[in-house]
């Protein structure tokens, strides 16, 4: 059973040309997810299963429908009588903890606004957010080390937050034990009716944005958000109906909602949550063989982890569709996944703003390096530095045309920020600042974002596909390609390397990487200046911060 023809006019394409023409969403009025998806479950499929929840210890938590909504019920009163009420923010730092999708669907109820964080943040991103979001509560892991960081962040902001909740054990007199409190508080939260009802396009969910490039944006999806990703789940990820889904992704990253929740529950799929204290490919393979996962989602680095493993010792037969997505897949990572699995990696691009934007439709063949085809619900574009549509070939800004229809996925606005919101949409186009172009059949390539793009003897080069290159070389472990100023050519290509372990850096190391870059792509790309480094600057959501190498 799901809940697919209760949103979609039409649930089955014979082609992506039938699906970008026929896929429509139809959004309920005062849609909201805890009570029109999870609680229509409960009371139809009772023991159908939610979430599948697993740790290092091997504990393990099968939550049906029926004990989800119960719980979430129950947290929804517990946040009332703590304060909260509709419109009010509540950080939430769980990270892979079951206890997450019970808090998160108990603000939905309320129409508090939920605003998810990592547990890797320190005390002055605490404050950051306590600040900016203007935070009245925390639901936190007892991770001391995490708890010491709030407690040190709300030193400065005791008036504003209000309540400090923690799973299990509470660390000090000044925390509540969340894990204790809802056990007494009712299992009845009626929906509210009127001006307190919590729906629609009220705001749901704030997410601080990565910050590669400036200070965390917070970009605030409303309560029709989960509608858009329905596309994710059933026609990019090709969940199945009482299947297990997994993603890979703690809750604090926006790739939890894309992957954890909201469509694979409205296309009949429970999710699969492993809460592992450090990431470990083996352990990984293991648990989703021995839970029978049978849909994949992570991004290129942990396929990259994967393939390094004995993937001949571990059990694929239950898996049947794999995805990536959060960074631009290199081949070699598809070609070497595909010859030890048998499985093709459908890719996919989109942003915390978004919904996925370009996806691999299950029925089209995937072009390894490609991100796949747009999205139907979006009327996407590339433009040029002329704002006229590219031809294909050329290279320009993908941008979402929002003048005839704003999709579910898009997010509502930076909130509290109407001159960032100001600057990336306008004139009816949402800019996403990525540049890319496309093929004669349609397909999207990743050139990288606009900020990144070098412009070096006349010509453009995107570092993806130089760094694309460099990572097909044995002695690559990752890289970043950057721009820095040159005399002659205005601009040289420089790449930053961290080497395998049975590599040590030389001379000659430099020009055989810089030969090899010459024979796999255009010789006028190749870094003309190569540095080995330990690590690569990274962003908390571990993506490479090329403006810090650029800076430095």
């Amino acid at each position: 059973m799901n809940l697919l023809n209760r949103f979609l006019k039409q649930t089955s394409f014979e082609s992506y040309e039938d699906f970008r023409k026929n896929y429509q969403v139809e959004i309920p009025e005062n849609f909201n997810f805890a009570y029109d998806v999870v609680d229509y479950y409960a009371e139809h499929s009772p023991q159908k299963r939610a979430l599948v929840w697993v740790d290092d210890d091997d504990n393990e938590k099968i939550i049906s429908f029926s004990e989800m909504s119960e719980y979430s019920l129950r947290a929804a009163s517990y946040f009332d009588c703590k304060g909260i009420r509709k419109g009010d923010c509540v950080l939430l730092t769980l990270k892979g903890r079951f206890e997450f999708w019970y808090c998160l669907l108990g603000l939905h109820r309320i129409g508090a606004i939920a605003v998810p964080a990592t547990h890797m943040l320190k005390k002055k991103d605490f404050e950051y957010r306590f600040d900016k979001a203007r935070i009245k509560m925390v639901v936190s892991d007892n991770d001391p080390e995490l708890t010491k960081e709030i407690d040190a962040a709300h030193e400065s902001f005791s008036d504003l937050v209000q309540i400090k909740s923690c799973l299990k054990k509470s660390p000090n007199e000044q925390w509540d034990n969340f894990s204790e409190a809802i056990e007494h508080f009712s299992p009845v939260f009626d929906r509210r009716e009127g001006g307190n009802s919590a729906g629609g396009e009220d705001p749901m969910l704030v997410y601080f944005s990565s910050g590669t490039t400036a200070f965390p944006k917070m970009v605030e999806h409303n309560f029709n958000y989960p509608l858009g990703h329905i596309i994710t789940a059933k026609y990019w990820q090709n969940v199945i109906d009482d299947g297990l889904h997994y993603t890979v992704a703690d809750t604090g990253w926006a790739k939890c909602v894309w992957g954890k929740i909201y469509g694979q529950w409205i296309s009949g799929s429970a999710v699969f949550a492993y809460d592992y204290k450090k990431f470990d490919a083996a352990k990984l393979l293991k648990k989703a063989a021995k839970y029978k996962v049978n849909t994949f989602c992570a991004p290129p680095t942990i396929y990259r982890f994967i393939i390094k493993e004995d993937i001949e010792k571990y059990d694929f037969s239950n898996i049947k569709y794999c995805v990536v997505a959060g960074e631009p897949l290199n081949p070699e990572i598809y070609n070497k996944f595909l010859i030890y699995t048998g499985i093709k990696l459908m890719e996919g691009y989109g942003q915390t703003e978004t919904t996925p934007l370009v996806f691999t439709f299950p029925e089209t063949q995937p072009k390894p390096g490609s991100m796949g085809k747009p999205n139907p619900d979006y009327d996407l574009k590339l433009i040029n530095s002329e704002g006229k549509e590219c031809d294909p070939g050329e290279e320009g800004e993908i941008v979402i045309d929002t003048a005839a229809h704003i999709p579910a996925g898009l997010f509502t606005k930076y909130r509290s920020e109407p001159e960032r919101t100001d600057q990336s949409w306008y004139n009816n186009f949402y800019h996403t600042g990525d540049v890319a172009w496309k093929d004669e059949d349609g397909y999207f390539w990743f050139v990288g974002r606009a900020d990144d793009v070098i412009k070096s003897s006349g010509y453009r080069i995107g570092p993806f596909e130089v760094e694309s290159a460099l990572l097909e070389h044995p002695a690559v472990l990752e890289c970043a390609v950057t721009g820095v100023p040159d005399e002659v050519r205005g601009t040289a290509v420089k790449a930053t390397v961290v080497l395998t372990r049975d590599y040590k850096p030389s001379d000659e190391l430099v020009r055989e990487l810089q030969k090899h870059v010459k024979n796999v792509t255009a010789p006028y790309k190749y870094p003309r200046i190569v540095e080995f480094a330990q690590s690569l600057p990274k962003t908390i959501s571990g993506k490479i911060r090329r403006v810090q190498l650029r800076k430095e």
